[in-house]
């Protein structure tokens, strides 16, 4: 068993949304991380979400106000640093007679619109349903006004991906494929034993802080030798997801409320299709197997029929996604009342290295989180004030532009690659940001970018995703690096698969900080 030399200043297990938000910001302040990630990065709850940087407008309901106001704050911080993959988006909210009342539905909006953060998006407006567009695709005569509101899109397991990647270009050493067997601390240091899940090697590194972001696994990484007697309780809430083909032609999305007090989202997604979600239910199982269920679809469909003209149905679906969300457990009586602020439970056994333990979250407030996380480890870390505040205003790989440059950045690819259809270009613009121009390099033809997968994906782009972004399998590359599965055939993915695994580069046991990972 491989024992490394130095000792690290952090150590985090869990490679979401919140570990490498934690791993971005505790390097950035001067600190030596290393992460470990079981599977691939964001291959759990964090690549499940619906996709959305919001406020949580039905959280007010539930006097969740600094929540939402910390919430309604990130949305821009987020978007200015990250435009690529987070873009403003339009929601419209009928009114639904004998469910919310109106004047409460202005309200909300109204302080949704004034207890914190918006700069740049536009404000709530009042729609006529008979005239407007966005009635269009409803019930005639059912709905006559609707609130339109501003939330941001994002995508969501490449936000992940990119704190990683800036985290790593930082000096962080990240690992995937590679599992916590054991955690131990002796001498005011954890010891973290591991093992690589492709290849069965075992390593240890040691480090003077550890945090748990084991998200829906935060209680199973307490259990592998910790000696913490955890006082928090994690619950777990299924959420899923449908996707069905575009069910109307503008660009606002929908927020439906439903008959039992729960909400559902309509949303336009990857161009040619609409996503609906989520639900909300505990769940009790092996996270790593949940699954949409037959029951979880038909409520979806249900939920979104109850006004859309056009009915959705079972059969129109062409894909489901399913995750679990580690939330607090506060003793709540349903999945939907439970709360999504995040908890932090921090021991030190036997008076020794602190263990930070993370309860709960969501993608909107994973910086604040990581800014908190790092305050409370400030007494342990040699450099925990250095830069306080820095995730906020320096952009994510690729976001170096302004908010409003992403057009801009489109038509710079095509002129540069005259080459590319508007569609590869615009996909390309939004998944890399600036970084697509390292992905093309001097390629002069479409010959240049190598081997074809379908749907616009390239050799060249299956390259630059295993040597800079983690990519092992087919599933990290069309699933989570991008969503081009909605549109490969099995047989192209499985076609793409069998490539992986006639050109991959055997990884090195620890990955070097800021090189080929």
């Amino acid at each position: 068993m491989r024992l490394l030399e130095r000792i690290f200043d952090l150590a985090i297990i869990g490679g979401g949304v919140n570990g490498c938000g934690i791993a971005r910001d505790a390097v950035g302040r001067g600190n030596t991380v290393f992460l470990c990630e079981m599977n691939d990065l964001a291959s759990g709850t964090s690549s499940w979400s619906t996709k959305l940087v919001h406020g949580g407008l039905r959280y007010l309901e539930y006097y969740e106000f600094r929540l939402v106001r910390e919430a309604l704050i990130e949305r821009e911080i987020l978007w200015g640093v990250a435009p690529h993959i987070i873009r403003p988006l339009r929601f419209v909210l009928p009114h639904h007679a004998g469910l919310r009342p109106a004047w409460l539905l202005r309200l909300g909006l109204f302080l949704y619109d004034h207890i914190g953060g918006r700069h740049l998006l536009p404000a709530t407006r009042s729609v006529d349903l008979t005239k407007d567009e966005v009635g269009r695709p409803l019930i005639p005569n059912r709905y006559s006004r609707a609130f339109e509101y501003s939330d941001c899109f994002v995508d969501d397991a490449r936000l992940v991906v990119l704190n990683a990647r800036d985290a790593a270009d930082k000096g962080a050493e990240i690992r995937t494929r590679t599992r916590a067997t054991e955690i131990r601390q002796s001498d005011g240091v954890w010891t973290v034993s591991m093992v690589d899940t492709i290849t069965g090697a075992r390593s240890t590194i040691r480090a003077r802080a550890l945090v748990n972001a084991g998200g829906p696994w935060v209680e199973d990484v307490l259990g592998r030798g910790a000696g913490v007697n955890a006082k928090a309780k994690v619950r777990l809430v299924q959420g899923s997801h449908i996707v069905v083909k575009k069910l109307y032609d503008h660009d606002r999305a929908y927020m439906f409320q439903n008959a039992d007090g729960r909400i559902i989202f309509v949303i336009p997604y990857q161009d040619e299709f609409t996503l609906i979600g989520t639900t909300d239910r505990d769940y009790d199982g092996d996270p790593a197997k949940v699954k949409a269920t037959a029951e979880e679809i038909q409520y979806l469909c249900t939920a979104a029929s109850e006004y859309l003209a056009k009915p959705v149905k079972p059969e129109d679906v062409v894909w489901t996604y399913s995750g679990v969300r580690p939330l607090y457990d506060d003793g709540a009586s349903e999945a939907k009342a439970a709360t999504r602020d995040y908890v932090f439970e921090l021991d030190t056994p036997g008076g020794g290295a602190p263990l930070l333990s993370i309860y709960g979250g969501k993608i909107t407030t994973y910086r604040r989180l990581a800014e908190e996380a790092l305050e409370r480890l400030a007494p342990y870390l040699r450099s925990a004030k250095a830069r306080e505040g820095w995730t906020g205003k320096w952009p994510l790989p690729g976001g170096d532009m302004d908010v409003s440059a992403v057009d801009a950045l489109i038509a710079d690819l095509q002129r540069g690659y005259s080459f590319l259809s508007v569609e590869h270009a615009r996909r390309l613009a939004r998944a890399y940001g600036t970084r697509a121009i390292k992905l093309l390099g001097e390629a002069k033809s479409a010959a240049d970018l190598g081997q074809s997968f379908g749907a616009t994906l390239t050799e060249r782009e299956v390259r630059y995703l295993m040597n800079n972004e983690w990519a092992v399998t087919a599933e990290d590359i069309v699933w989570r690096r991008s969503k081009l599965g909605l549109r490969l055939s099995a047989d192209q993915i499985a076609a793409l698969d069998d490539w992986i695994a006639s050109h991959a580069v055997p990884q090195s046991p620890l990955l070097e900080a800021g090189g080929r990972s």
